[in-house]
């Protein structure tokens, strides 16, 4: 998939860090507040601030707007563009949300339009979210899609566009088809959004296009030929992304996994984590930011720049290294595993997520490597445990001995602790 899927400028390169809008401030915000989010976003070593849903004209909650795609000139009186700018010019670039896919009933493009939706006549439609799904099995929708996104892209330095899809299809029935053919739509509708994505993609090739799980739905091969990276889920609690993000490793690289440090309280869950034990989840793929740096303690501040920092060092082994599951969720704790191709090092990280009162030893058998090899372990780093490890001796290890014997860790206690280990050849 990475090698022969992903397609573009982005394929095989670094991704930027990104800080995402959504958690730090849904739909209550205005220009001053977003460029004040980017100086946060530059502090903590982020290299592109995402404004995500809110920034159109009357998109003030979920229920109306999806459509008409103009700036709120009451949110941003100088629209996008001297937004955009306004951000390039504290040294980031500039990304942005759209749900190209779907459409408000309370909308301008669908009072003009009614039939471009997906609906079956004389039936109720099934909303999610107060939303209906456009028809792109018909060429005149896709291509007004196309056209919208073309003008949007073209209207200022857009670097960046998180593809959402909020809602499944439902009630698929086009207007566009006799009833004989209706069983043609979902598949023709397929067809419409890989032209509209071929389209863009080949218009705007700096562009990084963020597809959208969809609630799993949505993460397949397909959609990665256009978007390199899917942005797993919007449950950004770091525990429930262990297993979600477990699961699809099975299938995709972790390259294509979009996964961002959020706020504790989680505020999906409303669980409390350790700032390292985010930050564990987070480094497991297309690494970002999902919080208000304003909200932030001084300390939080310090260490988040820190983890950034880290991540930098180690993007190039988590992108293109071999994942390996070294412990799945359910069985008292998560590890994982990303190994150079060739051997030479290793980045191992292990989160408990049942701490255990008379914990058993853990030993961790790492693969990948080369048995006859000798490696260092360059950096061990303990976060949220209560306990005090002591610091790692500066000696050599085996390859046979971390594959087949594995390596100790001490017992770790608090809530959810983990440990991150690095491992180079000597």
């Amino acid at each position: 998939l990475r090698r022969n899927i992903c397609r573009g400028a982005f394929a095989g390169r670094a991704r930027p860090v990104l800080l995402n809008s959504w958690e730090a401030s849904y739909f209550d915000f205005d220009e001053d507040s977003i460029l004040a989010l980017a100086r946060g976003a530059k502090s903590l070593g982020a290299e592109l601030l995402v404004l995500d849903d809110g920034w159109f004209s009357g998109r003030n909650d979920d229920t109306r707007a999806l459509g008409d795609w103009t700036p709120d000139r009451d949110k941003l009186p100088g629209g996008l563009d001297r937004l955009a700018r306004g951000v390039n010019g504290l040294g980031l670039k500039f990304g942005l949300w759209v749900e190209p896919e779907m459409v408000s009933e309370d909308s301008d493009l669908y009072r003009a339009h009614p039939d471009w939706a997906l609906t079956v006549p004389g039936r109720k439609p099934a909303m999610s979210r107060d939303q209906l799904v456009l028809d792109l099995s018909r060429q005149e929708v896709a291509d007004h899609i196309t056209e919208v996104l073309s003008g949007l892209l073209r209207s200022c330095p857009i670097e960046y566009i998180k593809w959402d899809m909020n809602r499944s299809l439902s009630d698929v029935f086009s207007r566009a088809l006799p009833p004989e053919r209706q069983g043609e739509v979902s598949h023709r509708y397929v067809l419409g959004l890989y032209s509209v994505l071929s389209r863009l993609t080949e218009a705007f090739p700096h562009v990084l296009f963020e597809g959208c799980a969809g609630g799993g739905g949505r993460f397949d091969a397909g959609m990665l030929s256009y978007c390199p990276q899917i942005w797993c889920s919007d449950n950004t609690d770091p525990i429930a992304r262990l297993a979600i993000q477990h699961g699809t490793s099975y299938g995709y690289p972790l390259s294509a996994m979009g996964a961002h440090i959020s706020a504790s309280p989680n505020h999906q869950t409303g669980r409390r984590t350790p700032l390292g034990t985010r930050a564990a989840a987070a480094m497991t793929g297309a690494f970002g930011l999902e919080l208000d740096p304003a909200a932030l303690s001084d300390d939080e501040r310090a260490e988040i720049r820190a983890i950034v920092e880290e991540y930098k060092t180690l993007e190039e082994l988590i992108r293109e290294g071999d994942c390996y599951r070294l412990a799945g969720p359910g069985g008292g704790y998560t590890a994982w595993e990303c190994a150079a191709a060739d051997g030479s090092e290793a980045l191992v990280t292990l989160v408990i997520t049942e701490p255990e009162g008379n914990p058993r030893p853990m030993r961790l058998r790492l693969r990948g490597l080369d048995p006859e090899g000798s490696y260092v372990l360059e950096r061990r780093e303990f976060f949220g445990t209560e306990n005090d490890p002591k610091p790692a001796e500066r000696r050599l290890f085996s390859g046979g001995a971390l594959m087949y014997g594995g390596y100790p860790l001490p017992p770790m206690q608090g809530d959810y602790p983990g440990a991150r280990l690095l491992f180079r050849r000597a």
